[in-house]
């Protein structure tokens, strides 16, 4: 039962500025569950965003409709001193600005944390960036290909006998988005509790780092450096990826002992759960290629769903390795209404990921879209500054917005 619709972040200002991934992200979560989120873009060029990704048959981009959803668009040259003195007034009425420049720009336009904190003491100000606000790496330039690669990810990824991989998604960006999401939040009860705010400081290779399990305890007290294994992970046994009769790949994952039993029983191979090679999990380990082609030997005879309908009637983990099409057709995804439609002036009803995670008495909700260039730029500037027709005209005439 939802709480009168009301939704965690209802009441917080946040001002978005930066552009492409990985502050955008932490701005969508924001406005997701609630917040007033204010992008402002360079006037004419907007968010290189807006641009970005696979487009419809019209040529219309369909990143810029997720990523800049229930957001409100302003525009203002941020190289003008009349535009940054307007983000000084914004920030007055400001609880988080959420930026992603490279060190040291908001700082040469006055716009660093030391100076919008004395302007507003309760500003938390997240700052996400590369390499972090601190360190010999603070200024160099930090997309995400290169900070997940020092963040130990890319090293990892793909085939043993083949160079590192990067997986399908700008996953760095957006897990240093989550973390600056995560942070405002851990501010905001902090203020919550003092009434002050304060600087949340959110790398891309530190958010890689975070994920990256025990890689460096493993070589730090065993001299164990993790490598490249494919669709398996060393050690782990039958946890991969099976072919099947229809051309398809099931993923099963039975590598604890309980599991490792069912599987047996459901291949119709009993005895291998108390064969000592496959008994345990160490002995499945260590004899992993082996238990993973019985596995495979069976898998190829059977079709993909008939597999996946019989592990988990076992209570074996089992599953497709879906593509966004499955995803759209899947009864799970939408009894847990994971994939929403949106209305879009464009482009229509557009479906995409919903809000997550779901929260049972003050779920978030996606208010509308990607917005248009600039399309609040006359109402922010009425609601939040009070400024009137005329001066929002002269501002425009100078071309500051």
């Amino acid at each position: 039962m939802v709480a009168d619709g009301v939704k965690p972040l209802d009441g917080i200002r946040v001002l978005e500025m930066g552009q492409l991934i990985a502050g955008p992200f932490c701005g969508q979560m924001l406005a997701d569950f609630g917040a007033e989120v204010v992008k402002i873009e360079p006037p004419r060029a907007g968010d290189a965003m807006r641009q970005w990704g696979r487009t419809d048959g019209e040529g219309r981009p369909l990143w810029w409709p997720v990523i800049a959803r229930g957001k409100k668009s302003i525009t203002l040259d941020l190289r003008k001193e009349e535009a940054q003195e307007i983000v000084r007034k914004l920030v007055e009425h400001t609880d988080i600005l959420v930026e992603n420049f490279r060190v040291g720009r908001m700082e040469e336009w006055g716009l660093g944390y030391d100076a919008l904190k004395a302007i507003n003491p309760r500003l938390i100000m997240v700052r996400v960036t590369g390499f972090g606000q601190t360190g010999p790496y603070r200024e160099r330039a930090g997309f995400a290909s290169v900070c997940e690669a020092m963040g130990g990810m890319r090293y990892i990824a793909g085939y043993a006998d083949r160079p590192p991989v990067r997986a399908g998604i700008s996953i760095g960006d957006t897990l240093a988005g989550q973390s600056g999401f995560q942070g405002a939040l851990l501010a905001l009860q902090h203020r919550n509790r003092t009434g002050e705010g304060q600087m949340v400081d959110a790398s891309i290779f530190e958010a890689v780092l975070t994920v990256m399990e025990a890689v460096v305890t493993e070589y730090d007290k065993g001299g164990h450096i993790r490598e490249r294994s494919g669709s398996f992970l060393p050690g782990i046994a039958p946890s991969n990826a099976y072919p099947t009769a229809d051309g398809q790949t099931v993923i099963i994952g039975a590598n604890q002992d309980s599991l490792f039993k069912r599987l047996s029983e459901a291949m119709g191979q009993p005895e291998l759960a108390t064969d000592p090679r496959y008994a345990t999990h160490r002995a499945r380990g260590e004899n992993q290629a082996e238990i993973d082609a019985i596995v495979s030997e069976w898998s190829k005879r059977h079709e993909a769903t008939a597999i996946v309908d019989l592990l988990s009637d076992a209570g074996v983990p089992a599953g497709l390795t879906y593509r966004a099409p499955d995803m759209i057709a899947d009864a799970h995804f939408k009894a847990r209404e994971a994939i929403t439609r949106v209305e879009d002036p464009e482009l229509g009803p557009t479906a995409m990921q919903n809000v997550f995670p779901k929260l049972s008495r003050s779920p978030g909700a996606i208010s509308h879209t990607g917005p248009k260039l600039g399309e609040h730029t006359d109402a922010v500037l009425r609601e939040w500054l009070g400024l009137d027709d005329a001066a929002i005209a002269d501002l425009r005439s100078a071309d500051v917005v």
